[in-house]
């Protein structure tokens, strides 16, 4: 049987499928994006997008800063392809196959922003922990690292307000999800040398953790 900390269900088809029908109608996601654009540097002329999934957030940032150009990296074939259709006519985006349990590829160079949408919390703790120290050396002096994430409640009572807020029902919750509280997060990217490091926005169990490389 497999460990519930290494369950991951993203590259099943039915499972992207389930999450991108109801995807749109996560409460208060609007929000916490639009806050992450508020904290995209300027100028912003190469961005990565970590766990892009069909490429909501992505979509966002191409509209604020057409000029920037991008990369995505997601795993799920459902997602890449998705990926790739919302894509196809713009050149500046490059689509990457990239599993997160996995390091960053060398080759992807440096970054003015790494942005993250509800993806880091599918991987182990020690995993989420290396992956922000990879985001750190990628990023490019003055550059930000922007995450919107999925954390922990403090309590199990507001956890469970948490889930009949979001209308998920008893027992459906993902499998996938290994959540994390904000401080701790918010910690290791101090000490990876992040600055500036705050939570910019909360509701519930959904944060933007945000950090800047220093010169």
């Amino acid at each position: 049987m497999m460990d519930a900390a290494n369950v991951n269900l993203w590259g099943s088809s039915a499972h992207a499928l389930e999450y991108l029908a109801r995807a749109d109608s996560v409460p208060h996601r609007g929000e916490g994006e639009g806050v992450l654009l508020e904290c995209l540097p300027h100028p912003l002329m190469r961005v990565l997008d970590l766990g892009s999934g069909d490429g909501r957030l992505l979509a966002r940032v191409k509209a604020a800063r057409p000029d920037a150009r991008a990369t995505a990296l997601d795993f799920s074939p459902t997602m890449l392809d998705r990926l790739r259709m919302r894509f196809s006519d713009d050149a500046s985006v490059t689509v990457i196959a990239h599993d997160l349990n996995n390091p960053l590829p060398e080759s992807l160079g440096t970054f003015d922003a790494i942005v993250s949408s509800f993806a880091i919390h599918h991987v182990p703790d020690d995993r989420k922990r290396a992956l922000y120290a990879e985001a750190y050396a990628r990023l490019a002096p003055h550059g930000v690292f922007c995450n919107l994430e999925h954390v922990a409640s403090p309590t199990p009572t507001l956890h469970e307000q948490f889930l009949a807020a979001a209308g998920v029902r008893p027992g459906g919750e993902d499998p996938s999800n290994k959540l994390l509280d904000v401080e701790t997060q918010l910690a290791w990217l101090r000490s990876i040398g992040f600055v500036d490091v705050d939570c910019h926005w909360k509701w519930r169990e959904l944060a933007l953790l945000v950090g800047t490389r220093p010169a």
